[in-house]
């Protein structure tokens, strides 16, 4: 049986909060890919910074 992968801030491989590292864990991307998809996104209009802050917030650290 495949344990499914939790949506968690790492303690390992983070730059600032861990939210990009977690979102790549999850999805069996690496961090790079996902930081860069992000700052990607920061060039359109739109709310990225607030959902990185609420992930930040909401997303639980892993033990």
């Amino acid at each position: 049986m495949i344990a499914a992968r939790t949506l968690a801030r790492p303690r390992h491989d983070r730059l600032i909060a861990g939210v990009c590292a977690g979102i790549a864990e999850r999805f069996g991307l690496s961090p790079w890919t996902v930081r860069l998809i992000f700052l990607a996104s920061c060039l359109l209009p739109g709310p990225q910074f607030m959902i990185y802050m609420a992930l930040w917030l909401l997303l639980p650290q892993e033990p």
